[in-house]
């Protein structure tokens, strides 16, 4: 859950993206993410994954190469057939401020809607980042308890201090499967409105 993008990465960001490939990642990927997601984890602001984890679930990620740099990457991680997460999305020291987050977050929404997901979400540090894409943050409760089984080997479970955010995509049926929750934000020109509540 807890992603490697942090203020000092979205801020002032480039928008020249002439030389980034992104793409859905593949296995011979998997030595360059485990160098970038475990040198994060190393220092406490990212899960640890195995080689055994990504493989299999290599399908969700989507990786951004800068030449034959890995410059970033992130994964869709379904958890029913109306929403997916947004994680595991870390840039490269190297590649920080230069618009590859944006560039991943899209390709991720990008993918979710052509599963046709009600709407996506993300746990973060910079919702700021998750605003200027769409997202608006929201009750940890609106979320599918399934989507905390990562935080119960996360180091920071009893003290959480990351901030939901949530991506509307088909407002109508997600007002549908969410009776009684107000609808923020722009999708699609539809008004979606969400509650915030900050712990």
């Amino acid at each position: 859950m807890i992603s490697a993008l942090t203020e000092d990465a979205v801020s002032h960001a480039t928008t020249s993206h002439k030389n980034i490939e992104v793409r859905k990642a593949s296995m011979q990927d998997i030595p360059n993410l485990l160098a970038l997601i475990n040198g994060y984890a190393a220092k406490g602001i990212m899960l640890p994954r195995t080689e055994f984890e990504l493989s299999e679930n290599m399908r969700d990620f989507t990786v951004a190469y800068d030449g034959n740099r890995l410059a970033g990457c992130g994964a869709l991680h379904f958890y029913s057939p109306a929403i997916g997460e947004v994680r595991s999305l870390a840039v490269a020291e190297t590649h920080k401020t230069h618009g590859i987050g944006r560039l991943i977050v899209e390709a991720l929404v990008y993918e979710a809607k052509m599963y046709g997901l009600d709407a996506v979400f993300a746990f973060t540090y910079v919702p700021g980042f998750f605003g200027k894409v769409g997202f608006n943050e929201v009750e940890r409760g609106e979320l599918p308890l399934k989507a905390w089984k990562d935080c119960l080997r996360c180091p920071k479970f009893h003290s959480c201090d990351e901030i939901a955010v949530l991506r509307v995509l088909r407002p109508q049926r997600w007002e549908q499967r969410q009776p009684g929750l107000p609808v923020l934000g722009v999708e699609g020109g539809m008004v979606v409105i969400l509650p915030t509540v900050r712990h």
